[in-house]
């Protein structure tokens, strides 16, 4: 309240001062001047004054009642305080002003309008007083709104807080179990690929060990009967080896009833030789056979087998044991009954094979020598046109000097195949009318087809 009674103290002051300003203003010009009516300006001014004035006062007096009907009583603002300085400082450049209008009129001055000084200094003073009742008004307006929009208490404000985090409790605790079930269904389903999965592996193990079981019975009853088959085959073989050296014998009686020692001691080792190889094959089989390997089905005798039994015989009893080193049926060349000579009488037993009456080979159809490093050999095979029967001739000679009789003499065919055989093995033909190096020429160094050949160019 203070404040207010100095702001109103300085009010009426001014008031009152320039009132006496006024009058002391209308006496100086009675006295000095002729009498006339004072400036329009100047009442302008005092009435601005006076109603700002006014204003003022009723300004605070409702800023009075307000604060008597329920505001704290509290100082007055800085604003206000600023604005009485203001009108304080106004008025006293007011009575400045004056003074100097009046002292300046006294030297005698002429009439003239009121300084451009004095309307701004009134303009100042109902601006200053407007602004100080639109303040007062805008402070009381926004006490008025504060008082309205108070914030809520703290409780209120808890619980608004409280609502909003359970709010967000039950939001995520949703979220949560919506994630849960999502990985629960996906759980399921990786539960479900694993049982299928597992389910397949034991089925597939299952089966395996089915299958297992089943090989394993299916080897004990192929040993079993594999032990039954050897024990079968062994007497099969027996028997057929006695059928044979009796069917050999029998035949040697009927043919030559003396016959020679020869022909039986060879008939002996013949029928020894399949013996033997029937037990050794016998023996290696019970010895090394695997119990789930198949049962080795004893091979029928050849159809030439006959054939080689007549040739052998017929050799034999024409031209003695010992021209063949050996005999048998080439199961890697159609069958072929095949006779192995001895080197010296090689040209002999050809000269036989085409000229006896029960054999008859009278045509050559190939010869060629091969190169086995630890020796060498010349296969001719030959034909007879009046049995309708074949046999390969086969010699053996050293590698190391490859000679042996020609056959050229016998079957002009062997003419070209000798000397292709010399020129691409090096060996010799003894008693062949013209043994030259039919395709490489007798300039050319070395056999091509020996396993031993280093080419004397590199570049060929």
């Amino acid at each position: 309240m203070s404040g207010e009674k100095d702001l109103e103290q300085l009010k009426k002051e001014a008031a009152a001062k320039a009132k006496a300003a006024a009058l002391a203003k209308m006496k100086a010009k009675e006295q000095g001047e002729a009498k006339e009516e004072p400036p329009a300006e100047d009442m302008d001014l005092a009435k601005q004054k006076a109603a700002a004035a006014a204003k003022a006062k009723a300004a605070a007096l409702a800023k009075m009642k307000a604060k008597e009907q329920g505001e704290a009583k509290e100082e007055p603002p800085a604003e206000d305080m600023d604005l009485a300085k203001q009108k304080a400082a106004a008025a006293a450049k007011a009575k400045a002003a004056a003074l100097a209008k009046m002292k300046a009129k006294e030297q005698g001055e002429a009439k003239e309008e009121p300084p451009a000084e004095d309307m701004d200094l009134a303009k100042q003073k109902a601006a200053a007083a407007a602004k100080a009742k639109a303040a007062a008004l805008a402070k009381m307006k926004a006490k008025e709104q504060e008082e309205a929009n108070e914030e809520p208490p703290a409780e209120d404000m808890d619980l608004a807080k409280q609502k909003a985090a359970a709010a967000a409790k039950a939001k995520a605790a949703a979220l949560a179990k919506l994630k849960a079930k999502e990985q629960g269904e996906a759980k399921e389903e990786s539960l479900a690929e694993k049982d299928t999965d597992l389910a397949k592996q034991k089925a597939a193990a299952a089966a395996k060990a089915k299958a297992a079981a089943a090989a394993k019975a299916k080897a004990a009853a192929q040993a079993k009967q594999a032990g039954g088959d050897d024990e079968k085959a062994k007497a099969i073989a027996a028997a057929k080896a006695k059928a044979a050296a009796a069917a050999k014998a029998k035949l040697a009686a009927a043919g030559k009833a003396g016959g020679s020692a020869d022909d039986e001691k060879a008939k002996a080792i013949a029928a020894a030789k399949a013996k033997a190889a029937a037990a050794a094959a016998a023996k290696a089989k019970a010895a090394g056979g695997k119990a789930d390997s198949e049962p080795v089905v004893e091979k029928a005798p050849s159809v030439n087998q006959p054939y080689l039994d007549k040739y052998v015989k017929v050799i034999e009893e024409n031209l003695g044991p010992n021209v063949l080193e050996d005999y048998y049926i080439n199961s890697l060349s159609k069958e072929v009954p095949t006779l192995v000579a001895k080197a010296e009488p090689y040209f002999k037993l050809a000269e036989f094979l085409k000229y006896n009456e029960q054999l008859g080979f009278d045509y050559l159809s190939e010869l060629h020598g091969t190169d086995f490093e630890t020796h060498m050999e010349v296969y001719a095979h030959l034909y007879s046109y009046k049995n309708s029967q074949s046999v390969a001739l086969k010699v053996k000679i050293d590698r190391d000097e490859p000679v042996v009789d020609s056959l050229q003499p016998l079957w002009a065919g062997a003419n070209w195949p000798e000397c292709e055989t010399y020129d691409l093995l090096g060996i010799k033909f003894r008693g062949h009318p013209n043994l030259y190096r039919i395709m490489l020429g007798e300039d050319w160094i070395g056999h091509p087809l020996r396993k031993d050949y280093e080419p004397y160019d590199v570049e060929v």
